[in-house]
């Protein structure tokens, strides 16, 4: 039997057409995704739920699993009033919404994946591992200079003038959620492979061409595997949301707009 987590923390905006939000791992409803949900929210429902550990939400008592969390994003849904809806998934959240498509085909109309995965390959599993050490160790000074190595392109980064750059590293440290562990070890251990082919709603892939976090191998993967799939691509690293909001919002908007979703 699949561990339903409690009931997730959610915030709801605007009206219309159903948005369901997936976050990623280490990050927030507000970290991924506070820059595009006013755009959003001008004709959807936008639902917003933290997943355990994550902003309002507590960390779970069990492991994280995408089912548990598909089953937990459908429950916020169903409080929200949305019957069916467009999934946004980031990073770990395509995972799961993958998973929500495959296990509630008769709720998605649509579906978005940002710096995506269908599994996690070797240098996201070893940068993951990196990730467990130092949350286990609370060493956030470390971690927070990882996720910037990591996380941010190499043009974002590096335009971040030196003498702000401990300042730029306390503001990261200051935003792990509780949960960022568990989430990365559900990130770890998934894999959705097997629930692409049967996907059969319109679908956009946003890959992120400057991410050494999870490369855009991983993004063309899911676009050449989800029948029909649309594909693009951001010059940013892992956190568009951060490098370039405005773009990243169009391009959803847009693909909403196409399919009247």
């Amino acid at each position: 039997m699949t561990q339903i987590p409690a009931p997730l923390a959610t915030t709801v905006h605007g009206s219309g057409p159903g948005i369901l939000l997936a976050h990623g791992a280490g990050g927030s409803i507000e970290g991924n995704y506070l820059p595009i949900i006013p755009a959003l929210a001008e004709r959807h429902t936008v639902v917003a739920p933290d997943f355990p550990g994550s902003g309002a939400t507590p960390r779970s008592a069990e492991p994280l699993t995408a089912d548990g969390l598909s089953d937990a994003l459908i429950a916020a849904a169903d409080a929200a009033g949305l019957e069916t809806f467009t999934l946004i998934g980031y990073s770990m959240g395509t995972l799961v919404s993958v998973r929500t498509a495959a296990r509630h085909p008769e709720r998605v109309r649509g579906l978005v994946l940002t710096a995506g995965l269908a599994k996690a390959d070797n240098r996201l599993l070893a940068s993951l591992d990196i990730w467990q050490k130092l949350l286990a160790e609370g060493d956030l000074e470390t971690f927070a200079r990882f996720v910037a190595l990591s996380g941010f392109g190499e043009d974002f980064f590096n335009a971040v003038p030196t003498g702000d750059l401990d300042a730029f590293y306390k503001l990261l440290a200051s935003g792990v959620p509780a949960g960022a562990a568990d989430q990365a070890a559900l990130v770890q251990s998934t894999d959705t492979t097997g629930d692409l082919a049967g996907i059969s709603v319109p679908t956009l892939v946003v890959a992120t061409l400057q991410d050494t976090l999870a490369s855009p191998a991983n993004s063309r993967f899911l676009a050449e595997h989800i029948p029909g799939a649309e594909y693009a691509e951001i010059a940013t690293g892992h956190v568009p949301m951060a490098e370039k909001p405005a773009e990243w919002g169009g391009l959803i908007t847009s693909f909403l707009d196409r399919h009247g979703l």
